[in-house]
């Protein structure tokens, strides 16, 4: 009788070993029914148990015993979920999540690694900023992401002109024209049409921010040497979305932003809409603007069409009129004389279409088409000269997209290029300019453990000076729930183009054409980081990043100026070495929001025997933020930032400077508040400290410029939000 009761014992044991079942699932947003990837699931009764949704939104849990059990769906951003299921159990079940304004925003990549995935996840190291910090710039500096931007460690906003107020982003030490511009993932600003790139993006149009320091060339292209940032436009939802926003400041300044989106199930829309007047202003009262005379008109509409449940697709149109005039304030007014003759005036218009179709095949495979082309004119009029040009931009790509297993799989092709053609009636010397580049990539994203992922790409691209090989390799490793570290390597290279931002803008006549021995830059980057993340709760928790970068850039394509006042280039036999490490922290804690970072930068040109730094970077930099909110009423903040003193070519060092500001809003309910802003509060300056220019008033020449020119600045900014429903208790 035992021997039976053991037998039937063993059976009832094998019988429940091989009652495994799978769990499947399809998760969606409640708002727009769209595809939620990075979702966290797992069985109640065994946390352990853990999977997430892919792309398309979809997971499976494997191996489950038969029974009762629970299945939880958790993310950053929307409240948890809860289903009970019973199984065995075929069913392909759809589960849609509701945002809770209460929690974190949702933080997801959703274009610079085309994973799709939860940032702290991903083995490339991705920074982001999301809407709720977009919406807030909005309010703070409604014009463009500038300023934004600068607030980010290891990234700083290079003024290039005091005339113009012409800027370009600098990435861990690297000059502007390392770093890769894209909006939705599609390259626009290149060359000459990247002239006032960063200037001409209101934030209020966009949904997010995504930042890569360092090589990150595989998708993309080439340019990413320095780093890449992907402007994420917004999407319609089921729901009806409306911002307007107006703004006025004490530096003359006047905003109206106004954006509108809403979709059925067929179709949608966004549009934005945004003028800004700008008077110019004489800050430091030497005679000429430190501010230029603006005015500039967006708009920007985009229309959406969902044929499926499986397809998407969006045609756009953005179209930017600006135009800014800066120099003797005299001269900019129309009372200008032989004492008083400078001036330069830009109009800019910039005219760029769009195309983004995807298709999900099934639940493994989906395909996307993408393309872009941007028709930009500039006309320069100045006391001495005049130029009119136009550059035509343009990227077509097919990509395909698989996510297995353990494996998400993107390869595809690509087409990039741009036509640079001075008028007939006012040439220049160096005359048209063409780049062409096709391109063929892959990438894979393997997670090889539950807490340890690999993310190899590979790059062909071939153009006018060659073939190239570009690899990159990127590893993430969960020690545990609190401790992660990551690394990563990549390669990349630019081709030899006059009209790439400088530290200072030169005018068009005096720029040199290229050398015929001219050759293309290659760069070799790596970085290497450890993070520590805890939460106590949803109100309370800690991040801690630190990491370390070095790049190399051999045959730099270097600038250096003439005696004459010309601009010729030469590619250095030596590199240029930019090393060093960013560290940060970030808390939540209730409603206090607190956030500190400090880079230091060691950038030098090897190829000179003295005085090998990179000039107008500071070795030491530092931000800090400090946000105190009462729900529903007021939002007071405070932010912080310590730059360092630079190096100049044949100059003394600058001064270190510390920036102040602080902010203050009022919600009136859920549709109306109020924000007052102060910038630069201790109006540190540069004129400040010297005389921003040499020579004459009727012809001077600008130093490059190192510290703000438009000292204290104060605006006060009124939005609404017309369909924006009070939260849920």
């Amino acid at each position: 009788m035992k021997t039976f009761f053991k037998l039937l014992l063993f059976l009832a044991t094998v019988q429940t070993a091989f009652a495994q079942n799978n769990f499947k699932v399809l998760v969606k947003n409640a708002s727009d029914n769209q595809s939620m990837p990075g979702v966290t699931i797992y069985l109640k009764s065994n946390p352990q148990k853990i999977t997430q949704s892919d792309k398309n939104g979809f997971a499976i849990l494997n191996n489950l015993k038969d029974g009762n059990d629970t299945v939880v769906f958790k993310t950053v951003g929307f409240s948890t979920k809860q289903l009970a299921i019973l199984l065995p159990d075929t069913t392909i079940y759809k589960i849609s999540l509701t945002a809770d304004e209460k929690a974190l925003e949702e933080v997801t990549i959703i274009a610079s690694t085309r994973n799709n995935e939860r940032i702290e996840n991903a083995a490339t190291k991705v920074e982001v900023l999301g809407l709720e910090e977009m919406n807030e710039e909005s309010m703070v500096k409604p014009g463009n992401v500038a300023s934004i931007l600068g607030d980010i460690s290891g990234v700083q906003i290079q003024q290039s002109s005091a005339v113009s107020g012409n800027s370009n982003i600098r990435i861990q030490g690297l000059d502007g024209k390392y770093t890769q511009m894209l909006r939705d993932g599609m390259p626009l600003y290149e060359g000459f049409s990247g002239g006032f790139g960063v200037l001409s993006i209101p934030p209020l149009d966009l949904k997010q921010l995504e930042l890569i320091k360092g090589s990150s060339s595989t998708l993309y292209g080439a340019g990413a040497i320095g780093g890449l940032i992907n402007f994420i436009s917004k999407k319609p939802t089921f729901e009806p979305d409306a911002s307007v926003v107006l703004n006025t400041s004490t530096l003359k300044e006047s905003n109206l932003n106004a954006y509108l989106a809403k979709r059925w199930k067929y179709i949608g829309f966004t549009f934005f809409a945004g003028k800004t007047l700008q008077q110019e202003v004489d800050v430091d009262k030497d005679g000429l603007s430190d501010v230029p005379k603006l005015n500039s008109t967006l708009i920007h509409p985009v229309l959406f069409f969902y044929p499926t449940e499986n397809s998407s697709v969006s045609l756009g149109w953005s179209g930017n009129f600006e135009k800014r005039t800066g120099g003797d304030m005299l001269a900019i007014n129309g009372k200008g004389n032989t004492s008083h003759p400078y001036f330069e005036t830009n109009k800019l218009n910039r005219n760029t279409f769009t195309l983004i179709a995807d298709h999900r095949f099934n639940q493994v495979l989906t395909g996307t088409v993408k393309s872009t082309f941007t028709n930009f004119e500039r006309n320069i009029t100045t006391n001495t000269y005049m130029f009119n040009g136009t550059q035509q931009n343009y990227y077509a790509e097919a990509s395909l997209s698989a996510f297995l297993n353990k494996h998400t799989l993107i390869g595809g092709v690509n087409l990039v290029g741009d036509n640079f053609k001075p008028s007939s009636a006012t040439p220049v010397n160096i005359g048209q300019i063409k780049n062409h580049i096709e391109g063929i990539f892959i990438q894979d994203s393997w997670r090889f453990l539950e807490s340890s992922k690999i993310e190899a790409g590979l790059r062909f691209d071939h153009n006018d000076y060659g073939n190239f090989v570009l690899p990159r390799l990127a590893i993430f490793h969960r020690l545990s729930e609190k401790f992660g570290i990551r690394g990563g390597f990549g390669s990349g290279y630019k081709s030899p183009n006059p009209l790439t931002p400088q530290i200072k803008d030169y005018d068009i006549d005096k720029i040199n054409p290229l050398n015929q021995n001219a050759t293309t830059e290659r760069s070799f980057g790596g970085n290497l980081e450890a993070n520590y993340k805890y939460s106590w709760d949803d109100e309370h928790n800690i991040f801690i990043n630190h990491a370390f970068f070095l790049t190399k850039v051999n045959n730099p394509f270097v600038g250096f100026e003439e005696s004459n006042g010309t601009l010729s280039f030469f590619n250095a036999g030596r590199p240029i070495v930019t090393q060093g490490f960013d560290s940060y922290i970030q808390m939540k804690l209730s409603s206090w929001e607190i956030y500190f970072g400090y880079t230091f930068t060691d950038a030098k040109r090897k190829y000179l025997n003295e005085n090998q730094f990179v000039p107008l970077t500071p070795k030491n930099r530092a931000a800090s933020t400090l946000v105190y909110e009462i729900e529903i009423a007021w939002r007071f903040g405070i932010e912080a930032s310590y730059n360092g003193k630079q190096f100049r070519d044949g100059e003394a060092q600058t001064q270190d400077y510390v920036f102040m500001a602080a902010m203050i809003e009022r919600k009136f309910g859920p549709k109306f508040s109020l924000v007052l802003n102060a910038e630069n509060l201790f109006d540190k300056r540069q004129s400040k400290y010297e005389k921003i220019y040499t020579g004459t008033i009727t012809n001077p020449v600008y130093k490059p410029l190192w510290a703000p020119l438009d000292g204290r600045v104060i605006n006060l900014a009124i939005r609404l939000l017309p369909f924006a429903r009070a939260k849920a208790e």
